[in-house]
């Protein structure tokens, strides 16, 4: 076999699954993973929904880092197996040859970190990103300590750092339990478990346990609204005219995972719409390669969350990338349509039940500040304070029956989704509020697109140089020029 330089990127279950096998079948393999997460980036909820609720010590890099390799079994297998492991570095951009990167003769991963950013060429790659938590907007969502389960047990499993005491966990399927299960085991209290349809999702053995321990689950309730000052205090839910408020310092979001299909897009895989796990997914074949040759995925980018289901996945993956399964097996695997609506009717039940009453003012953008209102009323950012009379008359569904319905339209109009998050804390309530205003199936909202980087870079870490004074003394003119050209829209708004 000809000397094959395998990428893995993701050192969950399926990536260590991949580079493992890829490893034993005699190819050289590099494992990329972001964790340990640099406490900045943790502080703009990247890659997951930190909410606010890590204790300092994630400041200690090399004290993360230890923790990291510690909690992840894997991580000491693979270099054990020769692989070359790269923790704490993130992938902010796939190249390879297409019709806007000509000039790529090999493809390329950008990676970084909080330091530097460089290249790694690769023969084959394969996509292990994992899935982050939904996030949908409610009254309060903004205060600190709302997060999503990943976040939460990232937190707690992988850093030993999480400082919340009290939780609500929203949800009721099996990230869910899992979590609110993890957190008992740890010492932290479940304040309750909130369920908006009528039975729990995943019932078993896992709830009568819950029950045992005196958690409180609700079904048939809607959150109203977090309360505090700065951080959650209290939850307030209702069923009807009855009103609960749970104390509480932690709200956990626990109602979806979404693909982390950014660098599947990036690199040019097929993307399709898969009900059943709520999102756009990598279309594979059953050697789990992408309709790229040579690049593979698996595990939770594919909708899987049982890990031994990931871990099989990813062994096979990692053996087709080493080449060593049969090439001629190409017939794709598309996203399957069985339970249509499954995960997507569920998140529209939670996004309905907020989404009442004075909940239209309620924030879907935290970065951009775009409330649900803004949106159907497609208004300009408001920091740009320019009125538009054509605009005013214009409604989100004015828009969209218009034109087909295009989130980068959106986007680019109203700002949801642009701010430093990169949308991952309102891109699918967007989606869902665009189908709502359109009429069409939540499937039919094409997936907006991805741009590198897909991880915010520190500007030292492209440039490490200093300013000269000339580019200095420059500076004033172009905010000069700003300026003049925000006065020319409000006269032209005049």
């Amino acid at each position: 076999m000809p000397d094959v330089h395998v990428a893995v990127v993701g050192a969950g279950p399926a990536g260590i699954a991949a580079a493992l096998a890829a490893a034993e079948a005699g190819a050289r393999v590099t494992l990329v993973d972001e964790h340990p997460i640099d406490s900045s980036m943790m502080g703009l909820d990247i890659p997951y929904l930190f909410g606010q609720r890590m204790t300092p010590t994630v400041r200690d890099e090399g004290l993360m880092l230890q923790r990291i390799i510690d909690a992840n079994s894997g991580i000491g297998l693979a270099q054990e197996a020769g692989v070359n492991v790269l923790p704490g570095v993130y992938v902010w951009g796939s190249f390879r040859e297409q019709e806007n990167s000509r000039h790529v003769a090999k493809p390329v991963l950008g990676l970084g970190n909080d330091r530097e950013t460089w290249m790694l060429e690769y023969d084959r790659l394969v996509l292990a990103t994992g899935a982050r938590d939904l996030s949908l907007s409610f009254p309060g969502r903004d205060l600190m300590g709302v997060v999503g389960a990943k976040g939460m047990r990232a937190l707690i499993e992988k850093y030993q750092a999480f400082s919340g005491a009290r939780v609500a966990v929203l949800g009721s399927g099996e990230p869910a339990l899992n979590t609110a299960t993890l957190a008992l085991e740890h010492g932290l209290e479940i304040a309750a478990i909130v369920e908006v349809g009528p039975e729990i999702r995943s019932p078993g053995s896992q709830v009568e346990d819950l029950q045992r321990r005196d958690v409180p689950i609700y079904t048939n309730h809607r959150v109203l609204e977090a309360r505090g000052q700065r951080e959650v205090e209290t939850l307030v839910i209702s069923s009807g005219s009855q009103t609960i408020d749970l104390a509480c310092d932690t709200v956990c979001l626990a109602i979806g995972l979404v693909p982390s299909t950014e660098l599947p897009y990036l690199t040019g895989c097929d993307l399709g719409f898969d009900a059943c796990v709520g999102g756009y997914v990598p279309v594979v074949d059953s050697n789990m390669q992408t309709s790229i040759e040579g690049v593979f995925a698996a595990g939770d980018l594919c909708g899987i969350i049982h890990e031994p289901l990931a871990e099989s996945q990813g062994s096979r993956a990692g053996r087709g990338a080493a080449g060593t399964l049969d090439s001629s097996a190409r017939q794709l695997v598309t996203p399957s349509e069985k339970a249509a609506q499954s995960e997507v009717e569920y998140w529209e039940s939670w996004r309905c039940s907020m989404a009442g009453g004075h909940a239209r003012n309620v924030t879907v953008c935290l970065c951009e500040e775009v409330s649900r209102a803004d949106l159907q009323a497609v208004s300009p950012p408001r920091y740009l304070q320019w009125p538009s009379r054509r605009m005013g008359d214009r409604t989100l569904s004015t828009l969209f029956s218009e034109a087909p319905v295009n989130l980068d339209r959106l986007k680019r109009l109203t700002r949801a989704g642009m701010g430093y998050c990169q949308g991952r804390r309102c891109r699918e309530e967007v989606a869902l509020i665009a189908a709502e205003a359109s009429g069409i199936d939540p499937s039919e909202v094409p997936l907006a697109t991805f741009r590198s980087p897909v991880r915010p870079l520190p500007l030292r870490s492209m440039w490490d140089s200093e300013e000269t004074e000339e580019i200095r003394a420059g500076w004033p003119k172009w905010f000069k020029h700003s300026a003049i050209r925000l006065d020319s829209l409000d006269r032209a708004a005049e």
